[in-house]
């Protein structure tokens, strides 16, 4: 299962009914945040969710309704006496941002470790978890911007029968079931493909905000179980403003949502001036039908198909 909660909604600058856009993963007691905006830190307070255990922060890009709100995070962290490392990743650049923005956050009792971001993609899983995968990929903002996937893979389920039949003890059954190769003293060598069916259906989460239309979003979406999508404006009249500053409309985001074949979109990033998100559902529906305008606080809990 992985818990995904969409702690704010709004581009630009917060709202009283609408923090800035921040996504908040769950997966077995490992968290990562993406983006970190003025106000995050209410918005995850107004959820229950303490900061302190976060394991990895995600930066899409260094615009400051995506990042200004990282000092107070780390204080607050800080404060709960936190003492594990924490990831940071984001485009070229990170360490030199965030040491700048650390000027008013500067002692913290934890190592901050950054992984920069200079090629077109780059995947790396959850420590611990190799079968969560997290991928980078660039997208098509007015500066250097990166859209995240997260995929939870799914083995194969496991052969009694075989494991049995091949003299395998019952004690590496589940490091089999996890996919590891067991080496015996002995000899004897038991491998995951031994006692494994085939590989189950997974699950899928894509995020991308701050971006134009791009066929690198449609690809690494492509059967996402959800993708969280910027809708920056719903009116139809917007969409030279939203050329102009690469931003999406609800329709340009609902074109890509049904050539990936997603299974549920949630639009986020709003305009300020996009008062009620809501209103321009039913012409987005037109073109994929599974869209939510979603409000802060939305929340799911992705779980495997039986």
């Amino acid at each position: 299962m992985i818990d995904v909660c969409l702690l704010g909604t709004g581009g630009m600058m917060p709202l009283p009914n609408r923090f800035l856009t921040s996504l908040l993963v769950r997966y077995n007691g490992k968290c990562v945040l993406i983006d970190s905006g003025e106000a995050t830190q209410i918005a995850m307070k107004k959820k229950g969710i303490s900061a302190k255990p976060i394991d990895v922060i995600c930066f899409t890009h260094y615009h400051a309704d995506h990042i200004s709100g990282l000092p107070g995070l780390l204080l607050t962290m800080g404060n709960a006496e936190r003492t594990e490392p924490l990831l940071m990743v984001g485009p070229k650049g990170l360490g030199k941002v965030v040491n700048s923005l650390r000027v008013i956050a500067p002692e913290l009792p934890f190592k901050i470790n950054f992984m920069e971001l200079d090629e077109n993609e780059k995947e790396f899983t959850l420590e611990g978890f190799p079968e969560f995968t997290i991928k980078a990929f660039k997208v098509n903002h007015n500066i250097t911007c990166y859209g995240y996937t997260m995929e939870l893979r799914r083995q194969g389920k496991f052969n009694v029968e075989a494991a049995m039949a091949a003299g395998i003890d019952r004690q590496y059954w589940n490091k089999l079931q996890k996919g590891n190769t067991i080496e015996l003293e002995d000899g004897r060598v038991f491998t995951p493909d031994m006692v494994l069916g085939e590989t189950r259906k997974g699950l899928k989460l894509t995020y991308t905000t701050d971006s134009r239309p791009t066929d690198s979003i449609v690809e690494n979406a492509k059967d996402s179980d959800l993708f969280i999508c910027e809708g920056m404006y719903g009116e139809p009249d917007k969409i030279v403003k939203a050329k102009e500053y690469k931003h999406m409309t609800f329709y340009e985001a609902a074109k890509m949502a049904a050539r990936a074949e997603v299974k549920e979109m949630w639009l986020t990033h709003y305009s300020p001036s996009l008062v009620n998100p809501a209103e321009y559902l039913p012409e987005t529906k037109k073109i994929f039908q599974n869209v939510v305008a979603a409000k802060d606080g939305r929340s799911v809990t992705l779980k495997f198909e039986s």
